[in-house]
């Protein structure tokens, strides 16, 4: 491909208001413009890198036996209605009328879609497995669309289902899908973590996310690198010691105008460990009393996925439920639903609020004071013990570029997809969901490979494979060996990409350093730099992108030469 004809709008001011290193570069380099908020028009190297993603998707898809469809976007709402979804799912669908009057939606996932022709087709236990797929556009209405491509409102996806006759079935589609997983991240040039994770609107079964680490991303993730536990904070759980026994009278004591934990610590000069924070939320059914340690944070997320959806009580609304001020609720004496979370030890007296204004009670002992449920709660933290090995764990920030669900029956049993099995009795397909965001590794790649002067593209999903860089036009001799490298690399059969080279010839009237600033932005992975200085010597350059390492190599052996450079080149 030739630079004249190719469109790449590359901007040299860095754009204000954006953290995103991704979403920079993808706006400096030419890869993107944005229409408006979560909207993207991917221009032509943009494309390149999504489609080079998208063959590496297709590849290993039909690796393990998967066959592409492609299903509607504009669904109807009754399909929705039936597993619900349409009810429990907010402001996040986008809802429609069509002339008629028919509510419809636009396809945030196609969960229901794809087992309404499942329920259709599948009649019989010989029809199973099966492993449909699909790479398209979804639509979810963002409350806050950031990061550039990283959280849109329209996306490009690849989304497989897999339909399988009883669990040991999901169980061989669900370790293909991860297996298949750890191919494509691996072949996109891309770090990456399998993290167990919460299957959200998505089922109540097991769930991993594939999590790319970098400081732009959106999701925090707990790492053990000592024995490979991976969870994403949402889940994850950890060991936490507990203090060492100490002795305390029971008694009220009086806490005038202390309310938080760290205040009522400092006043009585007791470590925040031996407290118990109590939380009053409110759910659809009912009030309830949540415990955990003075010292630990709730994890709502794990909360919210024993009693629903809740909010925190006003002050108001405390008095007007428990007759409590907010700052002195205690568990004691409680007729309310009490939640506590692991990290407080039944045998280990503690503080907490007295029911009373201005006071707190010491000396609680959770064995004997108050009846409670007990279930893991809490957010872990940097440097608490592994749940599996004991060694310290780490936080990083991630990308979440993919996931796999388990989903069971919670879309087949209520769209009615049911087949015979092999005695003759109905049962309901066994199904699980799988998906990737082509856009989501793009921008992950660019933020684990990139410097100062722009990015650099693992060579898997570069936009082009070579540049081909002639400094001055107005030397014929220079023209003439660009263009003949420009052949001859072209014709090159790539072994690692199962293709051609592609090649990208810089033919512009530019000064050498515009050329060089845009061959260092765009990231292509081997620059080729034919100077009338190196061809004096009968040489021209070739440069790897992403270390900067560079040799000057005879004209007659040049050819052999780039595709050497090129295959060193990671």
């Amino acid at each position: 491909m030739r630079y004249t004809n190719l469109f790449i709008p590359t901007m040299r001011e860095t754009p204000s208001g954006i953290n995103a290193i991704s979403h920079i570069l993808m706006l400096k380099a030419g890869y993107v413009r944005q229409l408006a908020a979560g909207l993207f028009i991917f221009l032509p190297l943009g494309w390149r890198v999504l489609n080079k993603i998208n063959i590496i998707l297709k590849e290993e898809m039909e690796r393990i036996g998967a066959q592409e469809i492609s299903m509607p976007i504009l669904h109807p709402a009754e399909i929705w209605q039936q597993t619900g979804r349409w009810y429990t799912i907010k402001e996040e669908m986008f809802r429609l009328k069509d002339r008629t009057g028919r509510d419809m939606c636009l396809g945030m996932t196609h969960e229901e879609i794809m087992t309404w022709i499942a329920a259709k087709e599948i009649k019989s236990y010989r029809q199973l497995p099966q492993i449909w797929y699909q790479i398209q556009t979804k639509l979810r209405d963002e409350a806050r669309s950031r990061g550039g491509v990283l959280r849109t409102r329209e996306f490009i996806m690849k989304d497989s289902y897999s339909f399988d006759a009883d669990e040991a079935g999901l169980d061989k589609s669900y370790k293909m899908h991860a297996e298949a997983y750890h191919r494509i991240f691996s072949r996109c040039g891309l770090k990456y973590y399998q993290v167990e994770s919460d299957p959200g609107i998505m089922g109540d079964l097991e769930s991993h996310e594939f999590m790319a680490p970098t400081p732009a991303g959106e999701d925090d993730i707990v790492i053990c690198d000592n024995c490979g536990y991976y969870a994403n904070v949402e889940v994850a759980k950890s060991k936490l010691e507990s203090p060492p026994i100490v002795n305390m009278e029971f008694k009220e004591v009086y806490t005038p105008k202390k309310k938080t934990v760290k205040e009522v610590s400092e006043f009585l000069g007791v470590d925040e460990r031996y407290f118990i924070k109590s939380l009053l939320v409110i759910t659809e059914k009912e009030p309830v009393l949540v415990l955990i340690r003075g010292d630990q944070e709730l994890n709502e997320k794990k909360l919210a996925r024993l009693i629903g959806d809740f909010y925190f009580a006003s002050a108001e609304e405390a008095l007007n439920l428990i007759g409590v001020e907010v700052g002195y609720i205690g568990p004691m004496n409680q007729k309310i639903k009490i939640i506590a979370d692991n990290s407080i030890d039944k045998d280990l007296l503690y503080i907490s609020g007295a029911n009373k204004k201005n006071y707190h009670i010491q000396g609680i002992n959770p064995r004997e004071h108050f009846k409670a449920e007990w279930f893991d709660i809490r957010k872990v933290k940097e440097n608490d013990k592994c749940i599996k090995c004991g060694n310290p764990i780490e936080i990083q920030k991630a990308i979440e570029v993919g996931n796999i669900f388990k989903l069971g029956t919670k879309y087949s049993v209520p769209l009615n997809a049911i087949f015979l099995d092999k005695d003759g009795k109905e049962k309901p397909i066994i199904m699980g969901s799988y998906g990737i965001g082509p856009a989501r590794v793009a921008a992950a790649a660019i933020e684990q490979n990139y410097d100062k002067d722009g990015i650099i593209w693992p060579k898997s999903i570069a936009p082009f494979d070579i540049e081909i860089i002639p400094l001055n036009l107005s030397d014929k001799k220079t023209v003439k060996i660009a263009e003949e490298l420009y052949e001859k690399v072209s014709e090159i059969y790539n072994s690692f990409a199962d293709r051609h080279m592609e090649v990208l010839i810089d033919d512009r009237e530019e000064r050498p350093g515009v050329k060089f600033k845009d061959a260092d932005l765009i990231g292509i992975p081997i620059q080729v730099i034919i100077g009338e200085k190196g061809l004096k010597d009968g040489k021209i350059e070739i440069k790897k992108r992403r270390t900067k390492e560079s040799k000057m190599v005879p004209i007659n052996r040049a050819v052999v030469e780039i595709v050497n450079f090129y295959y060193e080149t990671f």
